[in-house]
């Protein structure tokens, strides 16, 4: 063997625990969590391949009869996914090996990246990390794009730094294809300009970064696709979820975190909370610790000032960020850019660690680490072990309406959950039976709406208007218990 086939063996093995930690629930049908966001992406990837095959005009499945455009960002998953459809049939499971593929790489990322800014040993340390956290395992196998923003994110932090030692134009053109699909994979990806500022004014001082034209061309050539591919979708789309969000909801609470005592009292113990999310289901409860210990133990040598400045600099803008949407927004995925911070301090502060040092690959070291390792991996998986799950007797309802009705129905769905629409297999509408009117009923049969399916039935009942007005048409036999009105045919006399 090899003294370059030796080097590569521990990260190899690292890639092999990695996979199979994300290779666990595979085959779960997308109703896992989060249902609604999978169900969204899951939903786009099959239009792609059975409607319109352009990454430019992603649809959903809802609100009518196709197409249904949606802003939302770069559909590079879903898109992919599709290509595979088109040539083998529908099955989720492309897409999460996609996602799998992209989670690998970030392992990958972290070694380079840790080996080069402490030592190819922390570089090992912070691969390990982000392979077994569990918002890396779980996430690193579901149908989002957060794993995709990740890897891109990661690299173009990385490609930076390469550059800013060694000013290599190609270092600078990967920074730069890294930079434009990371915040077009996911705008929250921009928070990554703050430690690359930072980096500049440690290396050549605040004068020095105003004057460095490479940033101001880094900044041009990432930004320009994101321009024009936003402005695109929001131009097309009848569902405007990136700007609506960011209108209805992140910037009213800003405003009153802002402008009052009270406001920004709540915001600050909203971040509290967040430090539990981050605790158990993002990093675990021991990268978690660790990481926060690190933060106090990086090693002292010429690369101090750099890395306080990039790693800080990384931290204040997650901050704010967190502050921001997360306390607005809180899903735990959001806090993903934590997670390559959190590996790389804590690789590189166990690489100064004297202990680690002075380890030796002998039997009984190496049993004792790898016993301490399934410890974590395992407390690890119990936080995220209820993400796993999902409604057998759901699954098989929405499956029997995919197998009963038509193919084509354009149906209305009394329930709010586009993975169980995505099952069911059909487009349509999905609503509050408790909130949609009879008129609203009226107007999506004249836009096609054959089918009513009322998922949640005791709403639709509280719903007394559109209850005694479904009962004018035939029920459709269903063995689970929803009710599904079929909105052509008239009920028998005593039906309903």
């Amino acid at each position: 063997m090899t003294d370059a086939v030796r080097r590569r063996l521990p990260l190899l093995g690292v890639l092999v625990l990695a996979a199979a930690l994300r290779l666990y629930g595979l085959h779960n049908p997308i109703l896992d969590h989060p249902g609604w966001r999978q169900g969204d992406e899951a939903a786009i990837a099959r239009n792609f391949a059975q409607l319109e095959n352009d990454i430019g005009r992603p649809q959903t499945d809802y609100d009518g009869p196709p197409p249904n455009y949606v802003e939302l960002e770069l559909q590079i998953v879903p898109y992919l996914a599709a290509q595979a459809y088109r040539a083998f049939g529908v099955h989720e499971i492309f897409a999460r090996l996609i996602v799998i593929a992209f989670s690998l790489g970030t392992v990958v990322l972290l070694y380079l990246f840790g080996r080069d800014v402490f030592s190819r040993r922390a570089g090992l340390v912070a691969a390990l990390a982000f392979a077994v956290a569990p918002g890396a395992v779980y996430y690193g196998r579901t149908f989002t794009p957060d794993t995709v923003m990740l890897f891109f994110m990661t690299g173009t932090l990385y490609w930076w730094w390469r550059f800013c030692d060694r000013r290599d134009r190609a270092d600078f053109a990967w920074a730069v294809i890294f930079g434009a699909f990371a915040w077009l994979a996911k705008p929250v990806a921009l928070i990554a300009f703050v430690p690359i500022v930072a980096l500049e004014v440690s290396r050549r001082s605040w004068r020095g970064m105003l004057q460095d034209g490479y940033l101001y061309a880094y900044a041009v050539l990432t930004l320009i696709p994101s321009f024009f591919y936003f402005r695109h979708v929001h131009d097309i789309a009848e569902w405007h979820w990136a700007s609506g969000i960011t209108q209805l909801h992140v910037l009213p609470a800003l405003r009153t975190a802002l402008t009052s005592a009270h406001g920004l009292l709540g915001a600050l113990q909203g971040m509290l909370a967040l430090l539990r999310m981050l605790a158990s289901t993002v990093l675990g409860p021991v990268l978690f610790a660790t990481a926060v210990f690190s933060w106090f133990a990086l090693p002292r040598d010429e690369r101090e000032r750099d890395r306080l400045w990039f790693f800080g600099g990384w931290l204040a803008a997650f901050a704010a960020y967190a502050f921001t949407v997360v306390n607005v927004e809180r899903v735990d995925y959001y806090l993903f850019p934590i997670l390559p911070l959190a590996a790389l301090i804590t690789g590189g502060a166990l690489d100064s660690f004297a202990g680690l040092r002075a380890l030796r690959a002998d039997v009984p070291t190496l049993a004792a680490l790898g016993a301490a390792l399934f410890v974590v991996v395992y407390a690890n998986m119990l936080e995220i072990h209820a993400y796993y799950t999902w409604s057998r007797p759901v699954y098989s309802a929405a499956s029997e309406l995919d197998r009963v009705l038509p193919e084509g129905a354009l149906v209305v769905m009394g329930h709010y959950d586009p993975s169980v629409l995505y099952v069911i297999g059909r487009k349509g509408w999905e609503e509050d039976p408790l909130l949609w009117t009879v008129h609203d009923m009226q107007s999506a049969q004249r836009k096609g709406a054959a089918y009513f399916i009322a998922v949640e039935l005791p709403r639709l009942r509280a719903n007394k208007a559109l209850y005694a007005y479904l009962q004018r048409f035939a029920r459709v036999p269903v063995s689970s218990g929803w009710r599904v009105y079929d909105l052509r045919r008239r009920a028998p006399s005593g039906d309903g």
